[in-house]
């Protein structure tokens, strides 16, 4: 892959320079990934978007002057760029808020050079990274907090709900629980290719983007609760 078309250009957003340059090293060797910039906060990143597009930014969420999670709401808001959050296990809060804000996924901040550019790749492909073992964690954390009730939704979400069939919802309440498509298929004893279509007509009639406004959509409307 080494025509400009199916090139992903990257911004890595860190105020450490030294995991600036730790990701660039992995993603130099790729034919396919082309680092185009890197900023040590959130308000240099939203001007380097604007200035360079990229297709990608890799945005770590602790930083001076503007954090990520303000960076990705705006970021996203203008449709710079896909933005995957980089965190660490231990604030699992940080996670769900970049979610929220509009982050395509999440990335462990250890993550080997092989998952790095395999998620760069999902996410620069239109897919959401939302890894089962991580969705599973910031599920039960914010699960430990009080869940908007179920009187509390809009008109819009009620509707929304209610367009959905029983095995929609059923399913979406699984992905929400972070369980993949193959694993929704051994629960309901179905098909992963008909998993995939619920989904699918799940997040059309939820009017969501991805798998991952979805985990928000459920945790927000009390679906996660057991």
């Amino acid at each position: 892959m080494s025509d400009s078309s199916s090139t992903i250009r990257v911004l890595i957003v860190d105020d450490q320079h030294m995991v600036r340059s730790g990701f660039s090293m992995m993603l130099s060797v790729e034919d396919d990934v082309d680092v185009v910039g890197e900023a040590p906060n959130g308000q240099v990143a939203l001007e380097k978007a604007r200035e360079l597009r990229p297709d990608v930014i890799l945005m770590d969420v602790q930083m001076p002057v503007m954090d990520g999670i303000e960076a990705t709401r705006a970021i996203v808001a203008e449709d710079l760029a896909k933005v995957l959050i980089l965190t660490t296990f231990d604030r699992d809060d940080y996670v769900f808020d970049g979610l929220q804000a509009g982050a395509s996924g999440f990335l462990l901040k250890n993550a080997g050079p092989e998952q790095l550019v395999d998620a760069l790749r999902a996410v620069a492909e239109g897919h959401a990274l939302l890894a089962p073992e991580v969705t599973r964690r910031v599920i039960a954390a914010m699960s430990d907090s009080t869940p908007r009730a179920a009187t509390g939704r809009t008109t819009g979400e009620q509707e929304a709900l209610a367009r959905l069939t029983d095995r929609e919802r059923e399913v979406l309440t699984l992905v929400a629980r972070g369980l993949s498509n193959s694993e929704i298929a051994k629960e309901l004893f179905l098909g992963e290719a008909t998993v995939k279509t619920h989904v699918s007509n799940t997040l059309a009639k939820l009017h969501l983007r991805d798998r991952v406004q979805a985990v928000v959509f459920a945790y927000e409307n009390g679906l996660t609760q057991s």
